[in-house]
């Protein structure tokens, strides 16, 4: 009797602490997901701009207490892109969220697998998945006529038609604002818009995105054909390809909430 007495007090032992632990982790989990805001947000721009674009956007995010850190793609490949955003990640403090926009879309689906990154926000921008490239997506719905992505030259770097770049990429910002963007473009090297992505990070990772309602150098359309394939969470926005610029506290709105999710 006093066998089977001890026995059972030991079972009614480990169960109770059985219980209390997995209280005790519930409750350490959910503390986890419910930590502070993320504070980290690094900027990734597209084809036919630079970092510079992103001025107006930084300004809103900075002066709300966030530590904005904008990337310098060198536009030579995929690959070179991905390195260059993996460096600024490396120099992160913490949980990251990252923002691409148009071809820079692409490259943080692929550079969105670091282990700093919590959450993606897609402005106006190419979302891939594995197998795919950014010109897969260019190529499902005819360019507007305000389109002036021109043919790559004889080194395979792609440019902007000047003559269009005002009305097609960024009608809604001034023309002395467009005349600067388009003399501060980096040379895109075409290969990046047939490299095929490896590792999709929105596939793991919480997703969020802009469509800009007015684009005249990624269809609307196609916008949100990736975005719905991804489930990800989209906010419409008014603006043409540099939604950004024109409307950055719309897209700073966007930015903040990711930031302010549960992780």
């Amino acid at each position: 009797m006093k066998t089977t007495s001890l026995k059972g007090q030991l079972k009614n032992f480990f169960m109770s602490a059985a219980l209390i632990f997995s209280f005790l982790f519930a409750i350490s989990s959910n503390a986890q997901t419910t930590t502070t805001p993320v504070k980290n947000v690094v900027l990734v721009h597209g084809a036919f701009a630079d970092g510079s674009g992103w001025r107006a956007l930084y300004e809103v995010l900075s002066k709300k207490g966030y530590h904005v850190t904008i990337v310098q793609n060198p536009l030579t490949s995929l690959e070179d892109d991905v390195a260059a955003t993996k460096v600024v990640l490396d120099n992160q403090d913490g949980p990251t969220i990252l923002v691409g926009h148009s071809w820079g879309g692409a490259v943080i689906t692929e550079a969105g697998n670091h282990p700093n990154v919590v959450a993606l926000v897609y402005v106006a921008a190419f979302q891939p998945d594995n197998g795919e490239s950014a010109l897969q997506w260019l190529q499902t719905a005819p360019p507007a006529s305000e389109n002036g992505v021109l043919a790559p030259d004889a080194k395979g770097i792609v440019y902007y038609d000047q003559a269009k770049y005002h009305a097609g990429f960024c009608a809604d910002i001034s023309k002395a604002e467009a005349n600067f963007m388009y003399a501060s473009q980096g040379a895109f090297y075409a290969k990046g818009f047939v490299t095929p992505i490896t590792k999709a990070a929105w596939r793991d990772k919480p997703t969020y995105a802009v469509v800009a309602t007015d684009d005249k150098s990624i269809n609307p359309s196609i916008q949100r054909a990736m975005y719905k394939r991804s489930n990800t969470k989209v906010t419409k926005v008014k603006g043409s390809h540099v939604v950004f610029m024109s409307q950055p506290k719309a897209v700073a709105n966007v930015i903040i909430a990711a930031a302010n999710a549960k992780k």
